[in-house]
């Protein structure tokens, strides 16, 4: 069987080629787009300086939280997918609520953090606008109130909204999971008509202090849908054909989500895309996921699968493997990253926004962030070998004679 013909057979029907599903081995790219997409989301986070500038968003319709939720996709297949089909929906729902779990006490302490940090900063500088800058004062205003609201996931300040999406997305998984395995396509269609449905009647997650959720799980699910896809082909051995037709599609949207954003007005001189352009260089809609964010990251995610190698090719620079070592670790790099961000916020604001400032706070946040992901890796690696060390003893002595 061909590739396109084992492609187009995997979409349609969710299968792969004939035999055995293989065991998906480790994706080098999945570690390193997701080391890159933190750093990207971490200096993003810190709106007016100059480095932020420079980030993927003003070259192109989407930015790091798109690849962050792609991936997270992927990811969530190839573990709890991969449980599912070994052991059984229970035990991998049982793993899922576990790490749902996790992401939810990440996601309060974080919040608690943050109130502190700012707490901190408004009585040393005697300014209260930073508690408005990040939408925390009914914290202060009306404390227990607040804290029902953040627990109950109904407030999230100010960046503090990726971690709530990734809970629903989660908690949604085993519904989108065993969708795809029947029929990715169909799986994608069902997901585009609730995005749309829920564009066209307005419909969000309450967000108390808000008009919804910044990140709209009713759209953001397409993107999650997209990484699962993904993921499952992995699981399938699937591998992208040559299709030299899309590559040029997807390079020619690129250049025209380029020229789109970086140009002044309309570039076309098309009057009927005046307003379009317009929208779009200001920023394409993130709350419910505007059609050119999607195109754009599907783009961005084909040319990845065709031209970056995904093993031990890719991690032959030093570069890649530093950002490989972040995304390994994207939870805990996530959440120190949003408080750094924030406590970076507050002294470019105490500095003036002067250029020294700026380019010291965000190099200092790239090297705790990437010295976080290698302690963490240096701690895995001692832990996990200490643990085959003290464990290889008691398996010998069970078959020892008395």
């Amino acid at each position: 069987m061909t590739q396109a013909r084992s492609f187009f057979r995997f979409l349609l029907l969710g299968r792969g080629p004939e035999g055995d599903m293989p065991v998906a081995q480790r994706d080098a790219r999945i570690d390193v787009i997701r080391g890159l997409a933190l750093l990207v989301i971490f200096i993003n986070h810190m709106p007016g300086n100059v480095v932020a500038g420079y980030m993927p968003h003003n070259f192109g319709f989407s930015d790091g939280a798109d690849a962050f939720v792609l991936l997270a996709g992927v990811s969530a297949t190839l573990a709890y997918g991969g449980l599912i089909e070994r052991r059984g929906l229970t035990i991998g729902a049982a793993k899922l609520g576990a790490r749902i779990w996790t992401l939810y006490i990440a996601h309060i302490a974080m919040f608690i953090i943050v109130c502190g940090v700012v707490a901190a900063a408004v009585t040393r500088t005697q300014n209260p606008l930073y508690v408005e800058a990040i939408n925390i004062q009914p914290v202060f205003s009306d404390t227990f109130e607040a804290l029902v609201d953040a627990l109950t996931l109904r407030y999230q300040p100010s960046y503090l909204d990726i971690l709530p999406l990734y809970i629903v997305l989660l908690a949604l998984f085993p519904a989108i999971y065993f969708a795809v395995r029947i029929s990715p396509v169909g799986a994608l269609l069902v997901s585009l008509s609730v995005w749309q449905a829920a564009l066209w009647s307005g419909v969000n997650l309450p967000n108390v202090h808000a008009a919804g959720w910044f990140f709209n799980p009713f759209a953001w699910q397409v993107v999650f849908t997209l990484g699962i896809i993904l993921g499952r082909a992995a699981q399938r051995g699937v591998v992208a054909p040559r299709l030299p037709w899309l590559d040029l599609a997807a390079i020619g949207f690129l250049v025209f989500a380029f020229v789109a954003k970086t140009a002044s007005g309309n570039p076309f001189g098309i009057a009927l895309l005046n307003d379009w352009f317009d929208s779009v260089q200001l920023g394409s809609d993130k709350t419910n996921l505007a059609w050119s964010r999607l195109l754009h990251v599907g783009a961005l995610t084909w040319l990845a699968i065709r031209w970056l190698p995904s093993g031990a090719g890719l991690l032959r620079h030093v570069i890649s493997r530093t950002l490989a070592v972040i995304g390994r670790h994207s939870l805990a790099v996530f959440c120190t990253g949003t408080v750094l961000a924030i406590s970076g916020q507050i002294v470019l604001a105490e500095t003036g926004f002067a250029l020294g400032p700026q380019l010291m706070v965000c190099l200092t946040g790239v090297i705790l962030l990437t010295g976080l992901g290698i302690f963490l890796t240096w701690y895995q690696s001692v832990t996990l070998s200490g643990e085959r060390v003290s464990a290889e003893p008691s398996r010998r002595g069970s078959v020892q004679p008395h």
